[in-house]
This record gives C-alpha cells, structure tokens and sequence, in this order.
C-alpha cells in the first residue's frame, strides 16, 4: 500500500519537475544571450576608450601644437624642463581652447540629438564627423592630399575618404609644425653663435657655449614674454 502511494507521488511529480526543467533550460539560455551581448558591449566600449586618445591626436591640432612645444625646448636648449608632461598638457588645453567650435558644433548636430533620442548611434558617428571633416580639409596641404589619394588603393577619387583625409592633415600639420619651428628656433641659433664668437675671441674654447648660452637664451625668452606669444601666433593659426 506504501509502496503504491510513493509511485503515484513520483509519477504525478514528473510533468512538473519536467516543466521545471524547461523553464531552467529557458532561463539560463536567455541569460546566456544577455551575457553575450553585455560582454559584446563592453569589449567595444573599451575598444572605443582605448582608441579615444589617438583619435583626438589624429583630427584636431594638437600634432601640431606638441611639435611646436617640443621644438621650442629644443631650441632654448633645455632637455627635459618643461617635462614631457607639462608639454602634453599645455598642448591639450590649447588644443581644446582652439577646437572648442568645432566641439560645439559636433555637439549640436549630433551629441544632442542623441541623446534626445531622435538619431541613432550610426547617424552620431555620421554626423558628428562632419565638423571634424571640415577642419582637417582646411588645414590639409592639397598637394600631400593628392599625393596620398593618388597612391592609395582602389580607384576613383579617394581624396575625401577619411583613410586619406587623416593622414594628409597630420603630415600637413607636422610641415607646418617645422616650418614655424624653424622660425623659433632662428634667434636661439643666433644666440649660440654669438656667444661661440666671443668665447673663441676671449681664448675660451674649452667652455661649452651652450651653457654659457643658455641663461642669455632665457632671458630673451622672459623679456619678449615668449609663452605667451607663441601661445597666441599657435591660436590665430587656426582663425
């Protein structure tokens, strides 16, 4: 009689262990799914951080602001004062005082939007590249334009490709970077051989010129208030 009771238990529990299994089976398919694309999500979020910094490098002016900096502690003839650092700091903050137009209009046109949820990401991206286009293509020497679009792969015209646009603006910015360098560098240079000239004349030529220059070269740089001159020739630059 027992053992007859405990069947029918056992075979009236059977459909519902089975259904329970379904619904675990269920679940844990459904979470499975979930825990793919959340681990899908994250790997591009920190795919798009990791990129941040370059990106910001490529399509604004800071090549060229970082190459002028360094070119000028060059030139003064002080290796690692300012430090690396304070270059790339001053080079951040006077590049986002420059771009800061653009930011407001890639902003406008496709940040807000956005997040107002009427455009999707892809229409953002689309958008908010567009400002950024507009900058690097004023900027970009045609000359190195055409030469890279003439050697890229594929046909027809590829000048307005980003793949050809960026690396022309960065060349062209490096260029100009030089080119402004040397004109930074000329009264430094004029400097080093006047002090050489008197040393030789004095007998001194165990003296390196160079150390006996340098107090002269700051004091030049101090007098004609040189940060901020070069800090306001690098922001009309861009006006």
């Amino acid at each position: 009689m027992i053992l007859r009771a405990a069947l029918g238990a056992a075979l009236a529990a059977m459909p519902a262990a089975a259904l329970a299994q379904d619904q675990l089976g269920q679940i844990a398919g459904q979470m499975g799914a979930g825990l793919g694309q959340n681990a899908v999500l994250l790997v591009a979020a920190l795919t798009a951080l990791s990129l941040a910094p370059g990106i910001a490098i490529m399509v604004t002016c800071f090549p060229f602001i970082v190459t002028v900096l360094s070119i000028l502690r060059q030139s003064i003839g002080l290796q690692s004062s300012p430090p690396n650092m304070l270059i790339v700091s001053l080079a951040m903050f006077l590049t986002w005082f420059i771009m800061d137009p653009v930011l407001r209009e890639a902003w406008a046109v496709a940040g807000a939007p956005l997040q107002d949820g009427t455009i999707t990401l892809g229409e953002a991206i689309q958008r908010g590249i567009v400002p950024f286009q507009d900058f690097m293509a004023a900027r970009t020497d045609p000359d190195t334009l055409a030469g890279l679009a003439e050697i890229a792969p594929g046909t027809g015209d590829r000048s307005a490709q980003l793949s050809v646009l960026i690396p022309s603006f960065m060349l062209s910015e490096i260029q100009r970077a030089f080119e402004i360098g040397f004109l930074i560098a000329l009264p430094f240079l004029i400097i080093d051989l006047v002090v050489s000239a008197v040393l030789m004349s004095m007998g001194m030529m165990m003296v390196p010129p160079v150390v006996v220059s340098l107090p002269f070269k700051l004091a030049f740089f101090v007098a004609v208030d040189g940060w901020s001159m070069i800090a306001g020739a690098l922001v009309r630059s861009y006006q």
